[in-house]
């Protein structure tokens, strides 16, 4: 059987060779791979690959010239008219501009024709529109999270962006990319396009570029995202070139690139610095060298590639030398030797290893190659004729089999689309070198893969080179320091929400972490401490025994005690004589008893509180207290109805007795005993904490419970000791021997004292602290009553015997 070989035309669309010499690996990708695809007996035999390649003048006019002579029979412009037996298209690469491409498309696609770019896939408004496209390039939205995934690693918040302004860029980095960077938390310092295509040297366009560098090297961010194209540094390079008079640093930024960026340069900008990226950070399509490739490139010479039509125009603007045509030409110009080395050169003028888009370019015809063979294996047509009519009628069956590719490049990666035709792939962190003999160094120092989990997504494992200005210190790009523990943000009027003004947490507040947006209350049983930045366990706190202040006054409360009881035994013992018969005894021991059970009761305050000692606490204070100040106004009343039954007639006798004085200290004492029962029945007394009074310390106290109680039992209190006090202040004067109504007007008014100074005090006292108040102000009233009442008496009974008779008792009246 015969076996025919029929060639399968690629059409490679790339910007015009005389302007950017860094195309020119492009197509010697696409030739490299083609070859490999050819002398390979096992892929393809029955089918030779081909191509045509066409420049697109970065104008859309060439480009639909370009798309109608694919249409045409070679050598005759006749849209939509082949004659050709042996070349047929299959399919179209273009590139590396994506509105390029998408011109071709316009005239491409109603012919269902392969159509695969090496750039990044634009929107498309519908689905069928993108059909038959295919790009070697993952989204850019993916290269767009991938970027905000490493601004935010690095800590990068305040960003520029500069942008070229061709196709729906703009209007995709309004409506998408910007509100995705938002919402994240960035903010733009500024956003500046940067003029399409080469730059004009009118005034107008000079001095708008010149304003806009201006913008951006006097902007207080660090980091520059660069979005654009292939071409876009070489549109970067010509306006930095208008700075050069200005003395401009460039290393005071550091840019970073999209994938679709990569370094392009005319001609007469090969002796310009490169000096500017150094530093840059730039994501790239993860690529890998093809083995031999490099040697392929190297192996270019003018004397042996004769088919080359583009090595002779690109020789000569590489090597800056002219081919010689006479004699005249080899004494004024420089002649090309054809002896010249590509490997010589520097990068900025052309590299010799595979870039990332020419890697696309290369894994582009391997893709198309493996649909083909699959495509002809499916149909068991691998081992018969290959008629060129049928392939010319069934290439649109392509499309399937591209769609569904699956194949391991010649490196050994898995390569495959996704339902949109969209490459999946990982993107390279690309750290950009330069070095002082114009060349310039891509190091890989990380990844971003898309489809990786959210943790893994991104990967930075090399050490980076940042531009000088930052003395290889991770750069910080913020609107302004962040605010560190113990401060929160506050907004500045005007500004974005990225810079802001750093405030002191507030009392009661704190920050653990920097940047906080606001500031939060410690735990109930935690507290500040001074730097607000941290939250410390407060101490318990109770007036304790074990402490010099609980001890302090609990000795002096038993030894008040133990006066008492020392002054109730001398009572006991002299009870006979007549200074204890003429102050009514009875009254007198129930007063000692009392104010020894103040004395006591006191130590019910020192310790901490239980549910038992904070039902009896107040309660008992308020009984006992109520017996003393009711026995004071018994005396009071006694003196001065014994008084008045002195007199002739008067019928006063009948109301003086013990029974009087028994009545008023039950009556005074029963009205206080309900007031406490009903308190402790309705709303009693219990254990508390108090965690806001002090702030280190959580105060355990009694609480009242009932406050309306509380104050009633005090009040009722105050009441008798009021009356008592205007009572003996009224009896003063009354004649007796041992001064009785002037004792207990003194007792009386040291109580007074003592519990009207106690309720301000009390009030601005707090803790341990405000009992310790109540305590004293318990041991001072009940000492002044002891003091004041019975110590004279004492002194009188032991040291002064000679007083303690009767007729001292009744001073005469002249």
């Amino acid at each position: 059987m015969p076996v025919y070989s029929t060639l399968i035309a690629i059409a490679l669309l790339i910007p015009e060779m005389i302007l950017l010499t860094q195309s020119y690996q492009h197509i010697l990708a696409l030739v490299f791979a083609v070859k490999e695809i050819n002398e390979n007996p096992q892929f393809l035999p029955n089918v030779s690959l081909g191509f045509n390649i066409y420049n697109d003048y970065f104008s859309p006019r060439y480009t639909y010239v370009a798309a109608m002579e694919l249409l045409s029979t070679p050598d005759r412009f006749i849209p939509n008219y082949k004659c050709s037996l042996q070349n047929h298209l299959i399919a179209t690469i273009g590139g590396p501009s994506s509105i390029a491409f998408l011109d071709m498309a316009t005239i491409m696609t109603p012919y269902k024709f392969m159509q695969v770019a090496y750039s990044s896939a634009p929107e498309f408004n519908t689905q069928t529109q993108s059909h038959f496209f295919y790009w070697m390039l993952p989204n850019a939205n993916h290269q767009y999270k991938g970027l905000l995934q490493l601004f935010l690693h690095f800590g990068w918040t305040w960003i520029g962006v500069f942008y070229l302004d061709i196709g729906n860029i703009a209007e995709t980095l309004w409506r998408k990319i910007l509100p995705m960077f938002s919402k994240k938390g960035f903010c733009f310092d500024f956003i500046e396009k940067l003029p399409g295509g080469f730059l004009s040297e009118d005034e107008k366009t000079v001095r708008r570029s010149h304003a806009i560098l201006n913008t951006v090297f006097n902007s207080t961010t660090n980091i520059v995202l660069f979005q654009g194209e292939f071409q876009s540094i070489l549109n970067l390079r010509f306006m930095l070139k208008i700075l050069e008079f200005d003395e401009v640093a460039y290393d005071t930024k550091v840019w970073v690139m999209t994938a679709d960026v990569d370094f392009s340069s005319v001609v007469f900008q090969r002796t310009w610095s490169v000096n500017f990226i150094h530093g840059t950070l730039s994501l790239a399509t993860q690529s890998k060298e093809a083995s031999g490739f490099q040697k392929f490139v190297q192996m270019r010479n003018l004397n042996l590639d004769k088919g080359d039509s583009f090595l002779t125009e690109f020789w000569q603007q590489t090597f800056n030398c002219m081919l010689s045509t006479s004699s005249v030409d080899q004494e004024d110009e420089n002649i090309c030797t054809g002896e010249e080395q590509l490997e010589t050169l520097p990068i900025s003028v052309f590299e010799t290893s595979m870039t990332a888009h020419s890697y696309s370019v290369y894994n582009a015809v391997y893709a198309i190659a493996h649909a083909l063979h699959t495509m002809y294996s499916s149909q068991g047509q691998q081992r018969s004729v290959i008629r060129p009519k049928l392939l010319s009628q069934q290439s649109w069956k392509l499309h399937h089999f591209l769609r569904r590719i699956s194949f391991n490049s010649s490196v050994g990666e898995k390569m495959f689309f996704d339902e949109n035709g969209e490459l999946v792939a990982r993107f390279d962190i690309i750290n950009w070198i330069t070095f002082p003999n114009q060349t310039f160094l891509r190091v890989k120092v990380g990844r971003i893969d898309p489809g990786a989990a959210s943790d893994k997504q991104l990967i930075v494992s090399e050490e980076i080179i940042w531009p000088n200005r930052f003395n290889q210190e991770q750069p910080l790009s913020l609107c302004n320091e962040k605010c560190h523990s113990g401060y929160r943000k506050a907004k500045m009027e005007g500004q974005s929400f990225c810079c802001y003004n750093c405030t002191a947490c507030p009392e009661g507040k704190i920050s653990d972490q920097m940047d906080m947006d606001d500031c939060f209350q410690c735990p109930e049983d935690h507290y500040p401490n001074n730097d607000h930045n941290l939250c410390i366990p407060k101490n318990v706190s109770y007036l304790s025994y074990k402490e010099m202040l609980g001890t302090g006054l609990a000795t002096l409360a038993l030894l008040l005690s133990f006066i008492t009881i020392l002054v109730l035994g001398i009572f006991l013992k002299y009870h006979d004589t007549p200074i204890v018969k003429a102050n009514n005894c009875s009254i007198s021991y129930v007063l000692l008893i009392s104010l020894l059970l103040s004395f006591l009761c006191s130590l019910l305050f020192i310790g901490r509180p239980m549910k038992v000692t904070c039902l009896l606490r107040q309660t008992a204070f308020g009984i006992i207290f109520s017996i003393a100040v009711s026995c004071m106004l018994a005396k009071t009343i006694t003196v001065i109805l014994a008084f008045m039954a002195t007199k002739p007639g008067s019928r006063m006798r009948t109301w003086v007795g013990k029974q009087l004085s028994l009545f008023i200290v039950l009556f005074c004492s029963f009205i206080q005993s309900i007031l406490c029962a009903v308190w402790l029945g309705t709303s009693p007394p219990f254990p508390d904490f108090d965690m806001h009074s002090i702030t280190s310390e959580i105060i355990v106290e009694c609480n009242e419970g009932s406050v309306a109680m509380f104050y009633s039992v005090l009040s009722f209190m105050s009441f008798l000791a009021l009356v008592s006090f205007i009572v003996a202040f009224l009896a003063r004067k009354l004649p007796d021997t041992f001064q009785e109504t002037k004792s207990i007007t003194f007792s009386m008014l040291v109580f007074c004292s003592v519990w009207l100074s106690f309720v301000p005090a009390y009030m601005s006292t707090k803790g341990k602290y405000m009992v310790a108040v109540e305590i004293f102000s318990i041991l001072a009233s009940s000492a002044g009553l002891l003091a004041c009442v019975f110590f004279p008496k004492c002194y009188i009974i032991m040291m002064r015997p000679d007083l303690n008779r009767r007729e001292h008792l009744i001073k005469r009246v002249n």
